[in-house]
């Protein structure tokens, strides 16, 4: 599945705030130097959606604070179910 994240870095903790549309809003406990929002909101992903971390990549935006991430490790319908689940 892929999703479009738009990445808030150097918050308390990392969460999930909620969609706009089509894009998740994520929260992340890293500052934006040297990857360290990438490496948290990847890790932070794989939790959420039940997955190793290995099947969360980036795969546009890796600079940016919008991004297009692709998770596998799950069927599809699963993890649509946990997009849903997003307010």
């Amino acid at each position: 599945m892929i999703i479009r994240v738009r990445v808030i870095p150097n918050a308390a903790h990392s969460e999930v705030m909620g969609r706009v549309g089509s894009i998740v809003r994520v929260r992340v406990a890293a500052e934006a130097v040297d990857g360290e929002a990438n490496d948290e909101l990847m890790e932070f992903l794989a939790e959420f959606f039940g997955v190793k971390e290995k099947y969360v990549s980036i795969l546009r935006g890796e600079k940016g604070k919008e991004k297009t991430i692709q998770i596998e490790g799950r069927p599809d319908h699963e993890l649509e179910e946990i997009m849903d689940a997003i307010p």
